[in-house]
């Protein structure tokens, strides 16, 4: 049977803060990049080359409310294929055709590696933090 040292007990104890800790700033990273998904949408869209439109005649205002919000919708049209994207809270809708939209997917998927790359960094630094203690000093509380 081995006992366990108090130093070794503080190691765990601190291993399993820094855990929680960088749990927390996980969850509240992810929690701010779901309150700007919309607007980060849209930049998306307007980069990719989409347009945005107001309804303005009858007609176009009865499409825009069947629209379903904050999603790329497909939708043909005398045989030509073009998405949508309703904004509800501006009161726009973004349009554009086949090659907008398959610039608008790479642009998503570049942002998400991007995002997912700075999250691994962080958490590598964090780590880094731990061990060598920052800059060649050692945390006190570690």
């Amino acid at each position: 049977m081995q006992l366990i040292q108090p130093t070794q007990l503080m190691k765990n104890k601190t291993s399993i803060i820094l855990l929680a800790l960088v749990a927390g700033i996980v969850l509240s990273g992810l929690g701010g990049c779901a309150s700007v998904g919309s607007t980060n949408t849209e930049s998306l869209l307007t980069a990719a080359g989409f347009r945005a439109r107001t309804p303005e005649t009858p007609r176009q205002k009865q499409i825009y409310a069947a629209l379903p919000p904050y999603k790329v919708h497909r939708a043909t049209v005398n045989n030509k294929v073009f998405y949508v994207y309703k904004d509800e809270k501006a009161g726009v809708a973004y349009i554009g055709h086949e090659p907008e939209y398959q610039r608008y997917q790479q642009l998503a998927v570049q942002q998400q590696i991007a995002q997912e790359r700075y999250m691994a960094a962080e958490l590598d630094r964090e780590a880094a933090l731990q061990w060598y203690g920052g800059f060649g000093v050692r945390r006190i509380w570690w």
